[in-house]
């Protein structure tokens, strides 16, 4: 089974991530970032938990657990049959309504056509602790591996500044903290170097973008 045909079910967390057809940019101006970020809350916040997150030019990266059934606020949804589905159909369909909305708009701004995103977006689900901790690191890192910036606090478009912030957020940053067990490890944990503990083998073979 590949990245792109992964299930997506509830209660489980999964490592979202996708990037432009063709390599194509994504993200041209400031207002760009900040309304898929509208459209991010508006689609997936009412279906799936986010942990962390980055958005660069031309792919992005999500740390999320999709809400069991239980967690799901029924209201939100005009189609509550969809909840008596598969997982995997419901959960997709509320990012492709994100990626369709998303692609709508980018098209009328720049007086383009067609798919704006690779799809099926991919997918990994994560299952043990150490994969969440890293894959924090890995997506605050991204920024920095990609040459847009020297440390963290230099790139805007990531959880990083607001998982160290005190200000309100739906980001799960509470969570993300007692994973860490505290700000200061949290901290100290993204100054190692955790590529030397994973090896660059190991690590393009599971996050190609």
């Amino acid at each position: 089974m590949t990245s792109r045909e992964i299930p997506l079910e509830y209660g489980k967390f999964y490592h979202l991530y996708n990037r432009g057809i063709n390599g194509c940019t994504l993200f041209r101006e400031g207002d760009n970032y900040e309304y898929f970020l509208h459209l991010y809350s508006k689609y997936i916040s009412p279906i799936a938990d986010t942990f962390a997150w980055v958005l660069m030019n031309n792919h992005f990266h999500f740390l999320v657990r999709i809400k069991t059934v239980e967690q799901l606020n029924l209201q939100c949804f005009q189609n509550l049959e969809g909840l008596k589905g598969t997982n995997r159909n419901f959960a997709n369909q509320q990012f492709a309504n994100l990626f369709n909305a998303y692609t709508k708009a980018i098209n009328k701004r720049f007086q383009r056509t067609g798919s704006l995103f690779e799809h099926p977006f991919r997918r990994i689900q994560i299952t043990s602790k150490d994969q969440l901790l890293y894959l924090i690191y890995y997506i605050h890192h991204n920024p920095i591996h990609h040459g847009f910036c020297n440390h963290f606090l230099e790139y805007p478009w990531s959880s990083y500044l607001t998982i160290i912030s005190p200000e309100k957020t739906n980001l799960k940053r509470d969570e993300v903290l007692r994973w860490f067990h505290d700000k200061a490890y949290f901290k100290a944990y993204h100054s190692k170097e955790q590529l030397e503990k994973y090896g660059e083998l190991q690590i393009n073979s599971i996050f190609d973008l």
